[in-house]
């Protein structure tokens, strides 16, 4: 079955809503029948009573209070954005994608949701997400094929832009929680250096890696949307030059799957023919020691995130879920900073050896290989790792096919506080890889 297009992408959508070509109500029936039409599939949104009456009505309120002209419209009036259910949003209970009661988990709205608000953005409603952003999947499925994993934990907002849902939606990662679902799905995942967006109002996985991002069709979208999103956002000087590129040769990246580095060779070649400079580093030799540290941090925060929840719900949370408390239950302090300490160690490396290469960005392939014909696993992080360990912008775009024709991602990545000139560069790189991704919406098995 084939799925028709949806909406259009973010940069067209906010424009023609903008001028006055389009309207906000308008724009919200058409997002609430494709909604209809497609998520029964898709099960990428939580299911809300009254959500088509509550989205109706913030259409007309923002239609009825728009400024007289366009030019006091602000970015992105009257697009309608998912939100991923671990970030609070007034009116809308939270359930982190668990059994809890959603009174236990709430809390006041978040300051991502302000800004979207604030930019004239609709909340279209909750995304999927897996079980506090752990591990354990959500209902959602891949709208290329739904006998496949969306991959997670940020699998309802990737799957709802995939789909043509919503232009725009937020997700979080921690490890690989928006670039590896951004690959399987096919479409643009962005998540900015650490800190870079504040996560108040978010329910914590852990602490030290926990970063808000958002997914779209394009880099155009995302660069509208990342300057609302993110801190303190500077206009880019134009990129000027290709960015030199790193390939991070070793044992990191032999993890990546024979079809991903196939792909990952065929999108080589295409930006050194577009006259991009690639070059190969070896780093990360110690990238076992690295996986180590990360989930040493990593389990000990969750675990103590979840202390008083777990403590009075434990029976209620999904096995997976629960087995990442109990692993990080025992780690003790002094292991802990012992991990932060090597994890500071391992960024000023990673740094080092980029600066020392004359790098701009990293490339790699942005999940191991295509999205796994299981919807009992989100997928594995491992490539997303180091990156999301250092707190590097991160970027996965659409780039190949798999033999049985699900997308493949490529995964550029930043300098620390870069985030600016990472987008200024991936429109460069898009470009050098149009084609690469085929269709992104098309004929798809299993829908």
């Amino acid at each position: 079955m084939t799925i028709l297009l949806g909406c259009r992408p973010l940069a067209q959508e906010a424009a023609a809503l903008r001028s006055g070509a389009d309207d906000p109500v308008d724009a919200v029936r058409r997002t609430c029948d494709r909604i209809d039409a497609v998520d029964g599939r898709v099960r990428a949104f939580v299911p809300e009573p009254g959500w088509r009456a509550r989205l109706l009505a913030a259409a007309r309120g923002l239609a009825e209070t728009a400024p007289h002209g366009t030019g006091g419209r602000p970015v992105l009036y009257g697009v309608p954005v998912g939100i991923k259910d671990i970030v609070h949003v007034n009116g809308l209970p939270t359930q982190a994608g668990s059994a809890l009661p959603p009174e236990e988990l709430a809390g006041p709205q978040a300051t991502v949701v302000d800004r979207l608000l604030a930019a004239g953005a609709l909340i279209a409603g909750k995304t999927v997400t897996a079980e506090f952003a752990v591990t354990a999947p959500g209902p959602t499925r891949n709208p290329h094929n739904t006998a496949h994993t969306p991959g997670g934990s940020s699998s309802g907002s990737a799957a709802a832009v995939a789909a043509g849902m919503v232009p725009l939606a937020i997700g979080t990662q921690t490890v690989g929680s928006m670039i590896r679902p951004a690959a399987y799905c096919g479409v643009v995942g962005f998540k900015p250096t650490y800190g870079r967006i504040p996560l108040a109002g978010v329910i914590p996985n852990a602490v030290s890696f926990d970063t808000l991002g958002c997914y779209a069709t394009d880099v155009a979208g995302i660069a509208l949307a990342a300057p609302v999103l993110c801190d303190g956002w500077r206009a880019a000087a134009g990129p000027g030059r290709p960015p030199v590129l790193g390939v991070p040769v070793g044992p990191y990246l032999d993890r990546a799957g024979d079809e991903a580095l196939r792909a990952f060779r065929a999108q080589r070649e295409a930006l050194t023919a577009a006259g991009h400079e690639v070059r190969e580093v070896p780093v990360m030799a110690d990238f076992a020691g690295v996986v180590e540290q990360l989930f040493t941090m990593n389990r000990y925060e969750v675990a103590r995130a979840h202390d008083r929840w777990f403590a009075r719900h434990g029976a209620l949370y999904r096995e997976q879920t629960a087995a990442a408390l109990r692993e990080g239950q025992p780690i003790g302090d002094a292991a802990y900073q012992d991990a932060r300490e090597r994890r500071a160690a391992f960024r000023e490396r990673l740094a080092a050896d980029g600066a020392d290469a004359g790098i701009d960005l990293w490339i790699a392939p942005a999940a191991t290989g295509p999205a796994p014909a299981d919807l009992a696993t989100t997928g594995s992080s491992i490539m997303c790792l180091p990156w999301s360990n250092a707190g590097l912008p991160s970027l996965s775009l659409p780039a190949g096919r798999a033999a049985d024709g699900l997308p493949l991602g490529l995964q550029l990545v930043g300098r620390s506080g870069a985030d600016e000139e990472l987008l200024s560069w991936a429109a460069g790189i898009e470009r050098a890889l149009n084609g690469m991704a085929g269709e992104r919406r098309g004929p798809t098995a299993g829908m």
